[in-house]
């Protein structure tokens, strides 16, 4: 006789939380955090066009979109790091942006894009769905508002 399969979480009591910032982080999804709008250009913008996008926007960091998928973050410490004093301005972003960057997933816990952020030393974020499509980015400021809304 075949025995049938007992789920060993079928009786499995969810976590209560008297924190209500611990429970935001563990329960709502990173998209809960503001993630948007977000700023995309291409691999091969000019540098001086990432710039100046930033600067207009006063935004610090820019999303690399290929194909409609994420191919790198370009941020101000790129810009500082990477480029420092040599000539820049017609080479593409390609050349200075994060490649690969760390990323959640829009079904994520918001406290994983918290941990990117404390593990790898990233401040900003890319949020994509399971297709791989770029839905957003969280930072600092936008998780402090998050963390700041839960507190009131």
């Amino acid at each position: 006789m075949i025995e049938e399969f007992q789920d060993p979480l079928e009786n499995y009591d969810p976590k209560e939380y008297t924190d209500p910032v611990e429970r935001a982080l563990a329960e709502e999804p990173v998209t809960a955090i503001h993630h948007k709008p977000i700023t995309t250009i291409s691999p091969e913008t000019p540098v001086r066009d990432a710039l100046k996008t930033m600067a207009a926007l006063d935004i610090s960091c820019l999303m690399v979109e290929q194909k409609g998928r994420l191919a790198g973050v370009f941020s101000e410490r790129d810009a500082l790091m990477k480029i420092g004093t040599e000539p820049f301005g017609d080479r593409p972003v390609s050349e200075f942006m994060t490649s690969n960057p760390i990323y959640v997933h829009e079904t994520s816990a918001s406290a994983s894009a918290l941990c990117v952020m404390a593990v790898s030393g990233y401040r900003h974020v890319p949020i994509i769905d399971l297709d791989g499509n770029i839905q957003g980015i969280v930072s600092p400021q936008r998780v402090t508002e998050f963390l700041t809304a839960k507190l009131n």
